[in-house]
Parts: structure tokens; sequence; C-alpha cells
């Protein structure tokens, strides 16, 4: 879970590096570092945020026109300026960046101690430097080849960036299970594990497969696989533009983010509702869709918010399109016996496309002969490509770590996914469909409209800004909601908050509930609010402090609540597109009262490539 970025050009390696680190800083911020050749290797490493590297790079003034840069976010070893890459082997003719982890490292470790190389930090990534020095030192074999065989002993994932002191014309690239990508502009090459760094200057991009690796000179790139066996690869497009990625104005991406979702919503839907003619066209999904409304059940993988944004799908699926499903989390599926087969279908999920644990959960399934459909943000990204079919979400660019705009737009998704399966099965019927369309039509202005006033927001923020502990409830499409909530509070705010279906309080969480605890109550679900309601009087019972989410109208509600927080009223399938607004607004509001890092929350990372 760490940004990378190379150069080689025209243009002072230190200023584009640099600029990159800081757009890549959303994948890992605790410490910093780059090396930059010339007539010498210069390394440049700090402690801390990427304004602190450009301060010393201000005080060394480093020049040169190829280099190597990283953003890291802690496996092996504390966040510290030895343990920051690039790093070095013994002699320091070497000096790499990775992101990933070298399980192997220890016993690597080991067998270089015995041959005399000594270690400085606690990094997996340090050894991985010695291994390619060693292999170099000890073989007549060059620096592409010394790469290619150190390689051959790692096990692990990896995407490295790899310069050597004595061969100052070329970076070499190398990737598995960590994405990274080659940008091409005008007589100058890029390397980046997201596009982010590189949109400035160009669109065109390579992408990197598992096992593949690239020789990128001033004068081009050559990609081959760890065998030796030279590819051609496909140059795409990217679909993102610079303003995306900037905050337009924002004091943080997040608040963008949120506030972009009117929009977001409005772009996952366009060309697929088809509000005239009463239908929904998936043209992903084209040719798929018997399959996967015949298959025996539908797996669902994912991790984090995508998971939450999963359960909404179940939900969903089962009402609408009578399809059976299971939801799983990404990181369990993949060490479970696996029961799949060529009866069922996997719906993967992931913002990114690059999550680690989804991405191992989707080879499983398909081993096991299971088609896979992925659901994902990034055009061209692993889990796009490595999936039999798919949907886009559109949501463009995420940069805030707590993840917003994309949950809306997958759960956006899955809605048009099952109203699709139920229309093609036929258990949904024409008055519902069509009452749907017409609902689903008005959530990006209901979302607009639902932004235009948060000070009722910001004053319920006010008030529990230091309470020690939250509890979300909610049941049916709300209970996924209340999960989402409770995680946006504690990663950006670190309040301990937990979701749980309202029900199961009774079983133990009530014993949590006095006067000093702030209860979310998310009952926008009109078919299950009158159970809501003995739960909300529960909780009144002893004293708790009732933060209510609800629809428009819903008096019974607002009378108990100690605090309301109304949203505009839509059919129950389609509450979560506009509950969880108002908890991803609470969440940030009071983590921007405690002064925290709301983009970038400690402990966390955005893309986890890492297992």
């Amino acid at each position: 879970m760490c940004g990378i970025v190379g150069y080689i050009g025209k243009r002072q390696a230190s200023e584009v590096i640099l600029k990159g680190l800081q757009r890549l800083e959303y994948r890992g911020y605790d410490s910093a570092g780059f090396a930059i050749l010339d007539d010498d290797m210069k390394i440049l490493k700090i402690k801390g945020k990427v304004d602190e590297l450009v301060k010393k790079d201000k005080e060394e003034m480093t020049e040169g026109h190829l280099g190597i840069g990283h953003t890291r976010w802690a496996t092996h070893g504390e966040p510290s300026e030895i343990n920051a890459h690039p790093h070095v082997g013994a002699s320091g003719k070497f000096a790499l960046v990775h992101n990933g982890i070298i399980e192997n490292y220890n016993v690597l470790r080991k067998d270089l101690e015995k041959k005399g190389h000594k270690f400085t930090g606690e990094t997996d990534t340090e050894v991985l430097a010695h291994l390619i020095e060693e292999i170099h030192d000890m073989s007549d074999i060059d620096f592409f080849q010394a790469v290619q065989q150190a390689l051959g002993q790692v096990k692990g994932t990896y995407g490295i960036a790899v310069v050597h002191k004595y061969t100052p014309d070329r970076i070499i690239i190398a990737r598995k299970g960590s994405p990274l990508l080659i940008g091409i502009g005008e007589d100058e090459y890029f390397v980046a594990s997201d596009a982010s760094p590189i949109i400035e200057y160009t669109k065109k991009v390579v992408y990197l497969e598992d096992e593949e690796m690239a020789v990128v000179t001033r004068d081009g790139y050559e990609v081959s696989t760890l065998k030796n066996i030279t590819l051609t690869k496909e140059v795409h497009e990217l679909a993102m533009n610079l303003e995306q990625i900037e905050k337009g104005g924002y004091p943080h991406f997040m608040l963008k983010e949120i506030f972009e979702q009117g929009g977001t919503i409005a772009d996952c839907m366009r060309g697929r509702l088809m509000v005239a003619e009463n239908r929904i066209q998936l043209g992903g999904l084209e040719g798929v869709v018997d399959k996967i409304i015949n298959a025996r059940r539908v797996v669902i993988a994912a991790c984090g918010t995508s998971w939450h944004a999963g359960l909404v799908g179940e939900y969903l699926f089962e009402y609408l399109a009578h399809m059976p499903v299971e939801v799983e989390y990404a990181s369990e599926f993949r060490y479970r016996e696996q029961l799949v087969d060529e009866r069922d279908v996997m719906i993967v999920i992931s913002q990114s496309g690059e999550t680690a644990d989804t991405l191992a959960a989707l080879r499983e399934a398909k081993r096991n002969g299971a088609m896979v459909i992925g659901i994902c943000n990034v055009v061209g990204s692993t889990i796009a490509r490595e999936t039999d079919a798919g949907v886009y979400t559109h949501a463009g660019p995420e940069i805030g770590v707590a993840s917003t705009k994309a949950f809306t737009a997958q759960v956006t998704v899955l809605t048009m996914m099952a109203m699709l399966f139920g229309r093609q099965n036929k258990t949904l019927s024409d008055e519902l469909m069509q009452e749907l369309v017409q609902e689903l039509k008005t959530i990006p202005e209901k979302v607009e409209e639902m932004l235009r006033n948060t000070d009722e927001i910001k004053n319920i923020a006010r008030l529990f800004t230091y309470a020690s502990h939250f509890l979300y409830l909610g049941r049916s499409y709300s209970f996924p909601v209340a999960l989402e909530g409770a995680l946006k509070l504690k990663e950006i705010s670190y309040i301990h908050a937990e979701g749980y279906p309202a029900a199961e309080m009774k079983h133990g969480p009530i014993a949590l509930i006095d006067e000093h605890m702030p209860v979310v109550v998310i009952a926008a679900t009109d078919h299950t609010n009158e159970k809501m309601i003995n739960n909300i009087e529960e909780v009144r019972a002893r004293r708790g402090r009732i933060i209510s989410i609800s629809s428009d109208g819903q008096s019974d509600v607002d009378r108990l609540a100690e605090f309301s927080i109304n949203i505009p009223e839509v059919h129950d399938c389609l509450t979560p597109l506009l509950s969880c607004i108002p908890l991803q607004l609470l969440s940030y509001y009071i983590a921007v009262n405690r002064k925290c890092h709301v983009d970038q929350p400690r402990n966390l990372a955005k893309s986890v490539t890492v297992e």
C-alpha cells in the first residue's frame, strides 16, 4: 500500500517525482524518499509527509533527469527514515522502491547475512536490494538480468522500480500482484503505481500484468515476461483529467467527494437507466445475463466499504430478482474450502480494481470454474482485465482514503443489476419497475437537495465531537448503511463505533448504552420501521442519546429521537443511496472538529494492495 513514481526524460526528475508523490500520498504517508541519478546517485528520505521531503530537496538542490520515488505505508518495520524507500544494497550501487510484501524475506536475509551482508533497517524491501546486488556482483550478467534472477527467488507480491548508479540511462520495473504502469510522453517516460502522478504530462499508458518486467529508457520501453518472452503491449488512453484529482476549493478531498455524489450517481446511470423505455441497459453484461440469473447462487466478494455495498446488493438481488446471494469477505473466502464451481457466479467489488484479497478471491473462483463479474471504478485495473464481464462505476478518481462516492456508485450499479435481473427472470413487475426507474432518476437531485443544507449535521457533530463510542443500528437495507456509517466514523475520527442489526442490540450491545452513548438509528426503511420504533424505545429507556436518520414524514421516529436528520422519501430499496450521505457528513465534521487528518487517517491507505 505504497505509491511509486519514476521519471526519465528532459525535466528535472525531482520536480516530477515530488509532485507525483504528493498526488500518490493517499496510498501511503508515513515516510517518503527518492533516488535521482546524474553524474552520481543522490538519495533523500524522510519520516513523515511528502511536504517534508519537498523542504529537504530545496535545501539539497537535487538535480538529474532520471529518478524513482516512493511514499510508504509501513508493513515491515516502523515508519522511520531508515525504513523509508528507496533502499540500497551494501555498496549503494542499486536503489529500489517497492510496493507489496516479500514473504520469504527472512530466509533470504539470513542467507545474505551469511555471505557478509549487513542490513540497516527492518524492511523486506532492503533484502531485495541486497539480493539484486549479490546476484549482479557474483555473476557475469547485466543489470536487467540481475533483477530478473532476484525476482525468481522471491515469494510474495511486488511492484518495483530499480535504478543502477553505473547504468544511469534506464529504470527496470516489474510487477506481481501490485499495480504498475508506464506513461508515454514526448521524449520522456513515466513509471507509476497509478495514473494520478502522470495525468498532468500524458494520457497514454501501458499496464504491466503479473510477472512482467520492463526496461524504460529515454528512447522508449521494452516489456517482457520474467521468462524473457518479449511482449507487445496495448497502449491505453486514460479517462481521468487533472481537475478530478485536485481539491477544487474544498478543504479536503473527502468533502469534495461527498459533494460530488449527485453528479457521480448520475454519471453511473447515464446511458444505462433508460427512463423512456422503462428498462436498464448494462453493456458490460451483454451476453452473460442469462448465465447469471440461472446460476445456482451468486457469491459477492469484497472488502471494507465495498463489502457493505455488497450487503446492500444481497438485499436487492433477493428482493427484486429472487436470486440466492452470499456475501463474503474476500480475505476470508480465499482461505476457506472452495465450494464454488461452474454452477456459481462470483461478483467482485473494488473501488481501485487492485485490492489484493479481492483479486485472490477472483482467481480462486475462476480456478474452480465460476464465472466472475467485476464492479470497479478504475478503467484498465487488474480486476477489470481479469473478470469475465463487468460494470464500471464511473465515479471518477477517489482520493480521500475514507470511501464515499465509490460506495454510492457501487450501490447504484448493484441496484441497476438487480432491476435488470429481476426483469429478465420476470420476478420484477411492470408497475414496480416503472416506479423504481422513475425514483432512481430523481436520486441525484435528492442528493443535491440534502447537501444544500448541512447545518443540522454540523450542530450534531459539535455536540458529539468528544464522544468515546458510537452505536449504529439499522434493519433490512439500513443495516449495511449502519455498518458503513460506523466504519466512516472509525476511519477518520478515531472514535470507536459499531454497526449492528437493530434487533441484535438486545443480544449484547445494549449493555453499553447509557446517557453518554450516542446511538445513530437509520430508520429510513418503511417496512421495518414499526420494529425500529420498538428498538428506539429500548434505547430511550436506557437514556441513550438518539440520532435518527429517517424519511420525511416519519413523525413517530422524529418524536422519539433527540436529534433528527431527514432524507427525501424514496422506495425502501433505494434508501441506502440517501441515508448514507448524512452519516458521511457526520463523520467528516466530527473528524474536522477533532483536528484529525481527514484525507490521510492514521494507519490507513487508500488502495489495499497487500494482504
